[in-house]
C-alpha cells in the first residue's frame, strides 16, 4: 500500500465512503415496499371470458445486491484501518536521547501536549525588570532589595509676629510643617521568574516540539504491509462462511 503517511492519508476518505455506504443502505430498507413484487395474470373461465391484463410489480430492492453494495466500501475500510493500525505498532522512533523507541501513536498525543505546554509557559509571569530581585530561601520566592524612605507628618507650629504689649495682645501666625516622625522599609516578594529562565523554558520546550515533530514524520515513512481481513468478516456475517 505504501508508505503509512499515504494510509493515513486515505483513511478518513475510506471511512466516508463507508458511512455514507451504510447510510444510503440503512435508509433503503426502512421502504420494505421497495422489496416486494408482484405478477398477477388473468385467465378467463372459458374461451368466451373477458380477457383482463396482467398486473406485474418489479421489485426495486434486494437485500444480497444491498449486501454486495456495503460490503465493498466496509472491506476497504476494515483493510486500510487494520493497514494503519498494524504499520503503528510497528512505527517508533527516538526523542533526542531522552526516550527511545517511542510509538507513532504516543509522538501524535505528545506533539499535541507540547502545543498545549508551549501555550502554558508563555503566559507565566516575570520578574519586574525595574526591581533587583534575589532568592529568598526563607520565604521560597524572590525578594527586592529594601528601599528605605520617610514617613513625613505635618505638625502644627506658631510663629509670634509681634510680642505683647500693655496696649495690644501678642500677634501670633500658626501654620504646619513637614516632619519626618519615621522611617519606611519596603520589601518586595514575588512568585514570577526571570524572564531569562522563561525564555529558556520556552526555547527547551519548542526543541522539543520540534524532535517529536521530526520523530512522527520518520514514522510515518516507514513501509506499510497491506493487511486483509475485512472479505473475511463480512463473509462471516453476510453469508456465515
Amino acid at each position: 500500500m505504501g508508505k503509512l503517511n499515504q494510509v493515513v492519508a486515505v483513511v478518513a476518505a475510506k471511512k466516508k465512503l463507508a458511512t455514507d455506504a451504510i447510510t444510503a443502505a440503512y435508509h433503503t430498507i426502512q421502504k420494505a415496499e421497495l422489496f416486494n413484487g408482484i405478477v398477477r395474470t388473468y385467465t378467463p373461465r372459458d374461451e368466451e371470458g373477458e380477457r383482463l391484463p396482467s398486473e406485474r410489480k418489479i421489485h426495486q430492492a434486494s437485500v444480497p445486491i444491498l449486501l454486495d453494495s456495503v460490503a465493498g466500501p466496509l472491506t476497504e475500510m476494515f483493510d486500510t484501518v487494520l493497514t494503519q493500525d498494524v504499520a503503528n505498532t510497528q512505527a517508533t522512533a527516538s526523542i533526542l536521547d531522552i526516550a527511545p523507541g517511542v510509538p507513532v501513536t504516543y509522538l501524535l498525543f505528545l506533539e499535541k501536549q507540547l502545543n498545549d505546554l508551549i501555550t502554558f509557559i508563555g503566559k507565566l509571569p516575570v520578574l519586574d525588570p525595574s526591581e533587583d530581585w534575589r532568592w529568598d530561601d526563607n520565604a521560597n520566592c524572590y525578594a527586592s532589595s529594601p528601599i528605605e524612605s520617610v514617613r513625613p507628618k505635618k505638625l502644627p507650629r506658631a510663629f509670634v509676629k509681634y510680642e505683647a504689649t500693655k496696649e495690644h495682645p501678642a500677634q501670633v501666625e500658626t501654620f504646619t510643617e513637614d516632619v519626618v516622625v519615621g522611617y519606611w522599609k519596603t520589601l518586595k516578594f514575588s512568585g514570577a521568574i526571570a524572564a531569562a529562565d522563561k525564555a529558556a523554558m520556552l526555547d527547551r520546550a519548542r526543541s522539543l516540539h520540534e524532535a517529536v515533530v521530526k520523530a512522527r514524520e520518520a514514522c510515518n515513512s516507514i513501509d506499510a504491509t497491506e493487511q486483509h481481513v475485512g472479505k473475511k468478516l463480512l463473509d462471516f456475517v453476510f453469508y456465515g462462511k
